[in-house]
Order: structure tokens, then sequence, then C-alpha cells
């Protein structure tokens, strides 16, 4: 009963356009994020690798990792934040694992993710 009411309650807050199974973990995707800076309005592009997804319903989020002039920067953005406009899949990675943190001790060709190819 109780959890029903709870996902009544967001139902109005999540993104209808993100489909469950959009992206995972060693993707490379591009997030259109929306910044407002006073009273101008700019869309920022995030491009990097998905390392973790976590959460559900409401409070799903994902951590895309890049490496901006040799220094690694990571972000934690909430799948159904207002700010994201657009959410692209760039690269399908392979990987085993569900959490990447070990790409944070890795650089160069180390770091690369296989890539799976549609035909």
């Amino acid at each position: 009963m109780k959890e029903r009411l709870i996902e009544l309650v967001e139902k109005k807050y999540l993104k209808a356009d993100v489909t469950k199974e959009m992206f995972k973990a060693g993707d490379t995707i591009a997030v259109y994020y929306k910044v407002i800076e006073g009273n101008k309005e700019r869309i920022q592009v995030f491009e990097g690798i998905v390392i973790r997804v976590s959460g559900t319903g409401i409070a799903k989020n994902f951590t895309v990792r890049k490496v901006s002039s040799g220094i690694g920067v990571e972000r934690i953005i909430p799948l159904n934040s207002p700010s994201i406009e657009k959410i692209e899949v760039k690269k399908v990675g392979k990987v085993r694992r569900s959490r990447l943190y070990y790409l944070r001790n890795l650089s160069g060709k180390a770091a690369r993710i296989k890539e799976i190819r549609n035909k």
C-alpha cells in the first residue's frame, strides 16, 4: 500500500521519454544539459563513459566520466532532472561489470572499452 502511494506521487515527476534500458555502464553518451546563467539559457554537452547507473524510480541517477585536458571529470546526473534536454548514446560498450570505478586508475589506451557494433 505504501509503495503504491509513493509510486503515484512520483509518477508526475518521471520523464516519459526516458526508456528503462536506454543506456548502461560502459556506454559512451552525450548529455545535453540546460544551463541557466542569469537571464540567459544555453545547452551544454557533457560527453563521456557511463561508469555507474543506480537507484530506481525518481531517484535513478548515473555517473558519467570524461577526461578533459588530462584531468578526469565525473558528473552525477539525476535521470529525471528537468535540466536534461536529451541523452544521446554514441557508442555501446561491452563490459562485464556494472560499476566501472577501475577506469579512474587507468589512462590512455588502457582506459578503452570494447565497442559493440550494430550491423
